[in-house]
Protein backbone atom coordinates (compact mmCIF):
# COMPACT_ATOMS: atom_id res chain seq x y z
CA UNK A 1 0.00 0.00 0.00
CA UNK A 2 1.18 3.50 -0.84
CA UNK A 3 2.17 5.51 2.23
CA UNK A 4 0.65 8.81 1.17
CA UNK A 5 1.46 10.51 4.48
CA UNK A 6 5.17 9.84 3.94
CA UNK A 7 5.00 10.97 0.32
CA UNK A 8 3.16 14.15 1.31
CA UNK A 9 5.81 14.96 3.92
CA UNK A 10 8.65 14.36 1.50
CA UNK A 11 6.94 16.29 -1.28
CA UNK A 12 6.32 19.24 1.03
CA UNK A 13 10.01 19.50 1.92
CA UNK A 14 11.08 19.03 -1.70
CA UNK A 15 8.62 21.70 -2.89
CA UNK A 16 9.84 24.23 -0.33
CA UNK A 17 13.43 23.58 -1.38
CA UNK A 18 12.64 23.90 -5.08
CA UNK A 19 10.75 27.16 -4.52
CA UNK A 20 12.31 28.79 -1.46
CA UNK A 21 15.69 29.87 -2.79
CA UNK A 22 14.13 32.39 -5.20
CA UNK A 23 12.91 34.61 -2.36
CA UNK A 24 16.49 35.71 -1.62
CA UNK A 25 17.94 35.33 -5.09
CA UNK A 26 20.07 38.35 -6.12
CA UNK A 27 18.94 38.09 -9.74
CA UNK A 28 15.29 38.20 -8.69
CA UNK A 29 16.06 41.34 -6.71
CA UNK A 30 17.94 42.87 -9.66
CA UNK A 31 15.10 42.05 -12.03
CA UNK A 32 12.62 43.79 -9.76
CA UNK A 33 14.93 46.78 -9.58
CA UNK A 34 15.05 46.80 -13.39
CA UNK A 35 11.27 47.35 -13.36
CA UNK A 36 11.93 50.57 -11.44
CA UNK A 37 11.50 49.39 -7.85
CA UNK A 38 14.32 51.18 -5.97
CA UNK A 39 17.07 48.66 -5.20
CA UNK A 40 14.52 45.86 -5.64
CA UNK A 41 13.79 46.32 -1.95
CA UNK A 42 11.09 44.10 -0.49
CA UNK A 43 11.38 41.62 -3.34
CA UNK A 44 10.47 38.59 -1.21
CA UNK A 45 7.05 40.01 -0.39
CA UNK A 46 6.50 41.74 -3.73
CA UNK A 47 7.36 38.69 -5.82
CA UNK A 48 5.32 36.31 -3.72
CA UNK A 49 2.37 38.68 -3.36
CA UNK A 50 2.11 39.78 -6.99
CA UNK A 51 -0.97 37.65 -7.85
CA UNK A 52 -2.86 39.15 -4.89
CA UNK A 53 -1.27 42.61 -4.76
CA UNK A 54 -4.10 44.39 -6.58
CA UNK A 55 -6.37 43.52 -3.64
CA UNK A 56 -4.19 45.70 -1.39
CA UNK A 57 -1.70 45.25 1.41
CA UNK A 58 -4.32 44.31 4.01
CA UNK A 59 -5.48 41.36 1.91
CA UNK A 60 -1.86 40.30 1.39
CA UNK A 61 -1.17 40.60 5.12
CA UNK A 62 -4.17 38.39 5.87
CA UNK A 63 -3.01 35.78 3.37
CA UNK A 64 0.64 35.78 4.51
CA UNK A 65 -0.55 35.38 8.12
CA UNK A 66 2.78 35.33 10.01
CA UNK A 67 4.56 38.36 8.50
CA UNK A 68 4.02 41.70 10.22
CA UNK A 69 1.55 44.06 8.58
CA UNK A 70 4.09 46.89 8.37
CA UNK A 71 6.51 44.71 6.37
CA UNK A 72 3.77 43.97 3.84
CA UNK A 73 2.70 47.60 3.62
CA UNK A 74 6.25 48.86 3.15
CA UNK A 75 7.11 46.36 0.41
CA UNK A 76 3.99 46.89 -1.67
CA UNK A 77 3.90 50.65 -1.22
CA UNK A 78 7.58 50.76 -2.15
CA UNK A 79 6.91 48.82 -5.34
CA UNK A 80 3.46 49.94 -6.50
CA UNK A 81 4.35 53.36 -7.97
CA UNK A 82 6.87 51.69 -10.27
CA UNK A 83 4.86 48.67 -11.42
CA UNK A 84 2.80 49.03 -14.59
CA UNK A 85 1.30 45.53 -14.28
CA UNK A 86 1.72 43.06 -11.44
CA UNK A 87 2.21 40.32 -14.02
CA UNK A 88 5.45 42.11 -14.95
CA UNK A 89 6.73 41.27 -11.46
CA UNK A 90 6.07 37.58 -12.00
CA UNK A 91 7.66 37.64 -15.46
CA UNK A 92 10.79 39.22 -14.00
CA UNK A 93 10.83 36.71 -11.14
CA UNK A 94 10.34 33.82 -13.56
CA UNK A 95 13.35 34.92 -15.58
CA UNK A 96 15.40 34.64 -12.40
CA UNK A 97 13.87 31.23 -11.66
CA UNK A 98 14.86 29.80 -15.02
CA UNK A 99 18.40 31.18 -14.96
CA UNK A 100 18.79 29.98 -11.38
CA UNK A 101 17.61 26.46 -12.13
CA UNK A 102 19.91 26.26 -15.12
CA UNK A 103 22.81 27.36 -12.93
CA UNK A 104 22.05 25.37 -9.77
CA UNK A 105 20.41 22.19 -11.06
CA UNK A 106 20.69 21.94 -14.85
CA UNK A 107 19.95 18.21 -14.77
CA UNK A 108 16.35 18.72 -13.58
CA UNK A 109 15.35 21.47 -16.01
CA UNK A 110 13.95 19.26 -18.78
CA UNK A 111 12.44 16.42 -16.69
CA UNK A 112 10.78 18.92 -14.33
CA UNK A 113 9.10 20.52 -17.32
CA UNK A 114 7.69 17.15 -18.32
CA UNK A 115 5.55 17.19 -15.17
CA UNK A 116 3.92 20.55 -15.93
CA UNK A 117 0.69 19.31 -17.50
CA UNK A 118 -0.08 16.86 -14.70
CA UNK A 119 0.87 19.41 -12.05
CA UNK A 120 -1.61 21.94 -13.43
CA UNK A 121 -4.21 19.21 -13.74
CA UNK A 122 -3.72 18.67 -10.01
CA UNK A 123 -3.91 22.39 -9.25
CA UNK A 124 -7.16 22.71 -11.17
CA UNK A 125 -8.66 19.77 -9.28
CA UNK A 126 -7.87 21.13 -5.80
CA UNK A 127 -10.58 22.93 -3.80
CA UNK A 128 -9.95 26.66 -3.68
CA UNK A 129 -12.53 27.67 -1.09
CA UNK A 130 -10.86 29.36 1.87
CA UNK A 131 -7.44 29.25 0.20
CA UNK A 132 -6.97 32.77 -1.07
CA UNK A 133 -3.26 32.85 -1.90
CA UNK A 134 -3.59 29.53 -3.71
CA UNK A 135 -6.55 30.84 -5.70
CA UNK A 136 -4.67 33.98 -6.67
CA UNK A 137 -1.74 31.96 -7.98
CA UNK A 138 -4.04 29.48 -9.71
CA UNK A 139 -5.75 32.26 -11.67
CA UNK A 140 -2.48 34.00 -12.63
CA UNK A 141 -1.26 33.75 -16.26
CA UNK A 142 0.63 30.50 -16.76
CA UNK A 143 4.12 30.37 -18.20
CA UNK A 144 4.59 28.79 -21.62
CA UNK A 145 8.07 27.45 -20.85
CA UNK A 146 7.57 23.88 -19.55
CA UNK A 147 10.05 24.18 -16.68
CA UNK A 148 8.67 27.52 -15.52
CA UNK A 149 5.16 26.15 -15.89
CA UNK A 150 5.98 23.17 -13.65
CA UNK A 151 7.79 25.39 -11.13
CA UNK A 152 4.82 27.76 -10.90
CA UNK A 153 2.36 24.88 -10.56
CA UNK A 154 4.41 23.50 -7.67
CA UNK A 155 4.52 26.95 -6.11
CA UNK A 156 0.73 27.11 -6.40
CA UNK A 157 0.45 23.73 -4.68
CA UNK A 158 2.88 24.99 -2.01
CA UNK A 159 0.59 27.95 -1.39
CA UNK A 160 -2.38 25.55 -1.11
CA UNK A 161 -0.52 23.77 1.66
CA UNK A 162 0.30 27.09 3.32
CA UNK A 163 -3.32 28.26 3.20
CA UNK A 164 -4.39 24.92 4.66
CA UNK A 165 -1.81 25.13 7.46
CA UNK A 166 -2.86 28.67 8.32
CA UNK A 167 -6.53 27.66 8.39
CA UNK A 168 -5.71 25.14 11.11
CA UNK A 169 -3.92 27.84 13.11
CA UNK A 170 -6.85 30.22 12.68
CA UNK A 171 -9.27 27.53 13.81
CA UNK A 172 -7.20 27.07 16.98
CA UNK A 173 -6.92 30.86 17.52
CA UNK A 174 -3.13 30.88 17.16
CA UNK A 175 -1.95 34.40 16.32
CA UNK A 176 0.84 35.33 13.94
CA UNK A 177 3.48 35.80 16.65
CA UNK A 178 2.35 32.74 18.58
CA UNK A 179 2.67 30.72 15.37
CA UNK A 180 6.26 31.88 14.96
CA UNK A 181 7.19 31.03 18.54
CA UNK A 182 5.73 27.54 18.23
CA UNK A 183 7.45 27.01 14.90
CA UNK A 184 10.79 28.07 16.42
CA UNK A 185 10.50 25.55 19.21
CA UNK A 186 9.30 22.75 16.94
CA UNK A 187 12.15 23.33 14.49
CA UNK A 188 14.79 23.69 17.21
CA UNK A 189 15.64 27.23 16.06
CA UNK A 190 17.22 29.95 18.19
CA UNK A 191 14.60 31.24 20.61
CA UNK A 192 12.27 33.85 19.04
CA UNK A 193 14.19 33.86 15.75
CA UNK A 194 11.25 33.19 13.44
CA UNK A 195 8.81 35.79 14.83
CA UNK A 196 11.55 38.43 15.04
CA UNK A 197 12.60 37.72 11.45
CA UNK A 198 9.00 38.44 10.47
CA UNK A 199 8.85 41.74 12.32
CA UNK A 200 7.64 40.96 15.85
CA UNK A 201 8.94 43.33 18.55
CA UNK A 202 9.48 42.78 22.29
CA UNK A 203 5.98 43.82 23.28
CA UNK A 204 4.31 41.58 20.70
CA UNK A 205 6.47 38.62 21.69
CA UNK A 206 5.73 39.10 25.39
CA UNK A 207 1.98 39.21 24.69
CA UNK A 208 2.26 36.08 22.53
CA UNK A 209 4.24 34.23 25.20
CA UNK A 210 1.59 35.13 27.79
CA UNK A 211 -1.14 33.86 25.47
CA UNK A 212 0.69 30.58 24.95
CA UNK A 213 1.40 30.26 28.67
CA UNK A 214 -2.34 30.42 29.37
CA UNK A 215 -2.73 27.39 27.12
CA UNK A 216 0.05 25.50 28.90
CA UNK A 217 2.51 25.83 25.99
CA UNK A 218 5.08 28.13 27.67
CA UNK A 219 7.03 27.78 30.91
CA UNK A 220 9.26 30.58 32.23
CA UNK A 221 9.07 32.41 28.92
CA UNK A 222 10.04 29.42 26.76
CA UNK A 223 7.86 27.12 24.65
CA UNK A 224 7.72 23.80 26.50
CA UNK A 225 7.25 20.18 25.41
CA UNK A 226 3.48 20.57 25.39
CA UNK A 227 3.86 23.44 22.94
CA UNK A 228 6.14 21.40 20.71
CA UNK A 229 3.74 18.46 20.83
CA UNK A 230 0.88 20.75 19.86
CA UNK A 231 2.89 22.13 16.95
CA UNK A 232 3.62 18.57 15.81
CA UNK A 233 -0.12 17.86 15.81
CA UNK A 234 -0.68 20.91 13.58
CA UNK A 235 1.97 19.56 11.21
CA UNK A 236 0.39 16.11 11.23
CA UNK A 237 -3.05 17.56 10.47
CA UNK A 238 -1.59 19.62 7.65
CA UNK A 239 0.11 16.61 6.06
CA UNK A 240 -3.05 14.54 6.43
CA UNK A 241 -5.01 17.14 4.48
CA UNK A 242 -2.24 17.37 1.88
CA UNK A 243 -2.20 13.66 1.13
CA UNK A 244 -5.03 14.22 -1.34
CA UNK A 245 -2.88 16.61 -3.38
CA UNK A 246 -0.29 13.99 -4.16
CA UNK A 247 -2.87 11.26 -4.62
CA UNK A 248 -4.39 13.45 -7.36
CA UNK A 249 -0.95 13.94 -8.89
CA UNK A 250 -0.46 10.19 -8.81
CA UNK A 251 2.09 7.85 -7.28
CA UNK A 252 4.23 7.58 -10.40
CA UNK A 253 4.41 11.35 -10.86
CA UNK A 254 5.04 11.98 -7.17
CA UNK A 255 7.90 9.50 -7.05
CA UNK A 256 9.37 11.01 -10.22
CA UNK A 257 9.18 14.47 -8.66
CA UNK A 258 10.83 13.25 -5.47
CA UNK A 259 13.54 11.44 -7.40
CA UNK A 260 14.34 14.69 -9.21
CA UNK A 261 14.32 17.08 -6.26
CA UNK A 262 15.59 15.01 -3.35
CA UNK A 263 18.89 14.47 -5.15
CA UNK A 264 19.47 18.21 -5.57
CA UNK A 265 17.43 19.78 -2.76
CA UNK A 266 20.44 20.51 -0.59
CA UNK A 267 21.87 22.71 -3.35
CA UNK A 268 18.84 24.97 -3.02
CA UNK A 269 19.28 25.07 0.75
CA UNK A 270 22.95 25.95 0.35
CA UNK A 271 21.91 28.75 -2.00
CA UNK A 272 19.60 30.12 0.70
CA UNK A 273 22.45 29.86 3.20
CA UNK A 274 24.67 31.90 0.90
CA UNK A 275 22.18 34.57 -0.09
CA UNK A 276 20.22 34.94 3.17
CA UNK A 277 21.62 32.88 6.03
CA UNK A 278 21.34 29.50 7.70
CA UNK A 279 17.97 30.04 9.37
CA UNK A 280 15.92 31.45 6.52
CA UNK A 281 13.17 29.39 4.86
CA UNK A 282 12.70 26.97 7.75
CA UNK A 283 10.13 24.99 5.75
CA UNK A 284 12.95 23.94 3.39
CA UNK A 285 15.00 22.43 6.24
CA UNK A 286 14.75 19.30 8.38
CA UNK A 287 13.95 19.84 12.04
CA UNK A 288 16.99 20.40 14.24
CA UNK A 289 15.28 19.29 17.44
Amino acid sequence: MTNWRNLAQRASLASHQLIGWIFWDPTAKENLAALGVPEGMGHYITNRAAPLAAAGSEAVFAAFYTIKREFIQFSLQHAEPHIAKWTDVTDARDAAVLSGLQRLTPEIVVPLGELAEDLWRTVDALPASGRVLFAAHKSWPRASHPTLSAWNALNTIREWRGDTHFALLVADDIGLVEAGLLHDAWMGYPTQWIPRSRGADDTEINVALANLAERGFVTDGVVNDAGVDYRQKIEDRTEQLCESVWEMFGEHNTLKFLDLIEQVGQRFVEEINTTAGENWMPAARPRRR
